[in-house]
């Protein structure tokens, strides 16, 4: 009797690995790690990141991104262009070719979170939607990591 209840607690904590591997679907496009760092108290700006697999055969596009915990959304690209660093909002979203996997992460394309109705804090999970022009709306969660996260692969192993 214990070796069928150590097995199913086995079976449990194995199965409980792979949902806490926080990637989401949308037809063809894989959201993978969405996530945030968290934010000082009286902030109104945070930063939201992910990847964005696109395994179908057709492009699509990231059109918007709403969340319940800010006024609004905005999908941003920041770049180094002759030594200036410039962010400036994509008003088309972002396409996604097929066959390729977009980053969001800093220093590059990332969705902002404009005027914050609550701190972000360490170890939440933040709700959110994402758009896209052909595989519709799916609903995420952005995991909140340290003020200091920099978004590399070790920081969210088991995520």
């Amino acid at each position: 009797m214990k070796l069928s209840h150590s097995l199913a607690a086995a079976a449990l904590l194995v199965s409980a690995g792979f949902a806490s591997a926080h990637e989401f679907k949308a037809g063809p496009l894989k959201i993978g790690h969405p996530w945030s760092r968290a934010t000082p108290a009286g902030a109104k700006v945070g930063g939201g990141y992910l990847s964005i697999e696109n395994t179908g055969s057709a492009a699509d596009r990231l059109v918007s991104v709403s969340v319940p915990f800010a006024a609004r959304s905005e999908i941003h690209e920041m770049a180094v262009k002759d030594g200036i660093m410039t962010m400036r909002p994509l008003e088309q979203g972002v396409e996604l070719p097929a066959g390729k996997t977009i980053e969001f992460k800093p220093g590059g394309y990332h969705i902002m979170f404009m005027e914050l109705k609550q701190p972000l804090k360490q170890g939440e999970m933040m709700k959110g939607t994402l758009t896209f022009e052909k595989a519709g709306t799916v609903d995420v969660e952005f995991k909140v990591d340290s003020i200091a996260a920099r978004g590399g692969a070790s920081e969210h192993k088991g995520h």
